[in-house]
């Protein structure tokens, strides 16, 4: 099996301990990966700080970096989508995808960096204040923690990585233990681009030994994380004043008005639902459908369904691949069974073999089920009905998430209405609450996290703003 060892200071560092990472298809180990202890950690902590204390790089060199990772992933874009699909099950062609995604967002980063700047204050309005000049400008927050999860091995990490050294700051990286290896390859582009040491370090283990000793390290500014709203609580909780950038749980609704074109609201719904089998954190899971169009987008949805190909993901047909692994597909067939039994109907799917979910579509379900009210992230949607736009909205807000959602509407006036009054932080009109480019401001609300990605808005959460303030005397 090949062996990933640890990206430290410029240097790859091997430990007395490693860990297998399965073929999230076969669930067979296919790769060993050096776990960091806490000597690791700290090394790496250290070389970020000193990286950051002594060897700052002009905005001009941090565009440079960033353009020539951009191209070094360009090349090896095979490579890493087959990796991808191996570590996380997420099917080739949707790998391939995040591939190029990942490129956009280092190549946005790398244009960012030459963007960053202030503003002009006027305090010489302020009465005696007349001889003075003042400005802001903005700094790097300092070493930034991150910590990303297993959905997006690849894209999910360049949104915490590119940003923060746009800005100048240097970075120590958990990335989940599933996925690990996408990550540390990132870091030898980063290695081959010419990056200096301690600017970018990656550390690997669970979150009781890494994540919890990155939590306590006074030395880290900022964190940004993605992944459970438990864990971001727990980061909140035990951070203190650092700066948080949380991206957390969801359970994405999406509304089917009465004036929806049905036919497209039901192909594109289907498609995004269970789009890497449904694990991410925008996919379709709450479906409130009008009672006037219900049975006849049904039929159409699942319909739609039937046509995705479930199976293997190193398939380039495949739609819907496994789950991370067979205790995941198992817990969230659990909770199909648990809304069987409080009278929920399975109109769809249902079925598990191993780590592959079918996808499943739940009806007769209420808001007092855990698979409506919580995030499942699983390939399951649930499909509930509404007779006004404002008692659907008023369902769509009683979640405690507040991440993405949308609305499929023909009425103008309805989707105005739907998008002043939803309690959510991006809402797609005619289209389903996996969208997402880039570029945008990506964050939620509630128990969804707070703080934004999408380089542009990134960056403005990992620097500081100061400001400057001149006393200018007349010229003797």
């Amino acid at each position: 099996m090949e062996e990933f060892k640890l990206y430290i200071n410029g240097e790859w560092k091997e430990t007395d301990s490693q860990a297998e990472v399965l073929d999230k298809y076969t669930q067979k180990p296919f790769a060993l990966v050096h776990k960091a202890s806490e000597q690791e950690v700290g090394d790496a902590v250290t070389a970020a700080d000193e990286a950051f204390q002594e060897g700052a790089l002009s905005p001009y060199e941090r565009f440079e970096i960033l353009k020539r990772v951009s191209d070094l992933l360009r090349k090896k874009k095979e490579e890493f989508a087959k990796m991808i699909t191996k570590e996380a099950g997420k099917p080739l062609k949707q790998a391939r995808t995040e591939i190029d995604r990942a490129i956009q967002t280092i190549e946005l980063s790398a244009e960012e960096a030459k963007r960053i700047n202030g503003e002009g204050v006027p305090v010489e309005a302020a009465p005696g204040s007349e001889n003075r000049m003042a400005f802001t400008i903005r700094v790097p927050a300092g070493v930034v923690g991150a910590i990303s999860p297993f959905n997006f091995p690849l894209n999910l990490v360049c949104h915490k990585i590119a940003p923060a050294i746009a800005a100048g700051n240097a970075v120590v990286l958990k990335p989940a233990s599933k996925t690990p290896l996408t990550a540390l390859k990132l870091a030898a582009l980063f290695h081959e681009a010419g990056l200096p040491k301690g600017f970018f370090n990656v550390v690997v283990g669970s979150g009781a030994t890494v994540g919890n000793q990155m939590m306590e390290d006074e030395r880290i500014a900022l964190y940004t994380f993605t992944g459970s709203t438990e864990v971001g609580m727990k980061l909140k909780q035990n951070t203190g004043m650092n700066k948080l950038i949380l991206e957390l749980g969801n359970n994405s609704p999406v509304i089917i008005d009465k004036h929806a074109n049905i036919d497209k609201a039901a192909e594109n719904t289907a498609a995004k639902s269970f789009a890497f089998a449904g694990q991410t954190c925008i996919s379709v899971q709450r479906l409130y459908v009008h009672e006037e169009v219900r049975t006849a987008f049904e039929e159409k949805f699942i319909e739609a369904i039937k046509k995705l190909n479930v199976g293997d993901p190193n398939d380039s047909e495949t739609d819907v691949g496994p789950m991370i692994g067979d205790e995941e597909a198992e817990g969230a067939l659990a909770w199909i069974e648990e809304a069987k039994s409080e009278g929920a109907k399975v109109s769809h799917g249902g079925n598990r073999e191993g780590a592959l979910l079918e996808p499943t579509v739940l009806t007769n379900v209420d808001e007092s089920m855990k698979v409506v009210s919580e995030e499942v992230f699983a390939p399951v949607v649930c499909i509930l009905p509404f007779s006004d736009i404002k008692e659907g909205i008023r369902e769509v807000n009683k979640s405690k998430y507040g991440l993405q959602g949308g609305i499929f509407t023909q009425d103008v006036d309805t989707a105005f209405y739907a998008a002043k009054n939803v309690q959510i932080g991006g809402f797609m009109v005619n289209d389903s609450s996996q969208y997402r480019v880039d570029l945008m401001p990506y964050g939620g609300v509630k128990n969804s996290g707070w703080g934004k990605e999408g380089p542009k808005y990134t960056i403005e959460d990992m620097t500081e703003e100061r400001l400057i303030v001149m006393n200018l005397s007349d010229p003797s």
